[in-house]
């Protein structure tokens, strides 16, 4: 059975806010303060709200094909679910990724 949009949501949740997983966003982040690159591993609590946003204003089709969203499509439902586009690029992205693993 291969992995959900919802599923991914789950794993990508385990470690919001998390003490360990703050120390880790510092190390990874920018110039701005901001660290992208670790925001599926240890997102925020604001993150993770958005993200959970996100996948609830997700159709059924859309989660069936979470693995094939267009940009467009990902910048729309950023905007229905008050979320951070790149937020949520970066979200569909991981997911894509995960998928790829197995």
């Amino acid at each position: 059975m291969p992995l959900t949009i919802e599923q991914y949501l789950a794993r990508v949740g385990r470690f919001v806010d998390e003490p360990f997983a703050k120390q880790l966003r510092k190390q990874f982040q920018d110039s701005r303060g901001t660290s992208e690159l670790a925001v599926l591993q240890a997102p925020s609590r604001d993150e993770y709200e958005q993200l959970c946003r996100l996948v609830a204003v997700m159709t059924p089709q859309e989660k069936a094909d979470a693995d094939c969203l267009s940009d467009p499509q990902i910048q729309k439902l950023a905007a229905d679910a008050r979320a951070d586009a790149a937020l949520a690029a970066i979200f569909f992205n991981g997911f894509v990724l995960e998928l790829r693993k197995k």
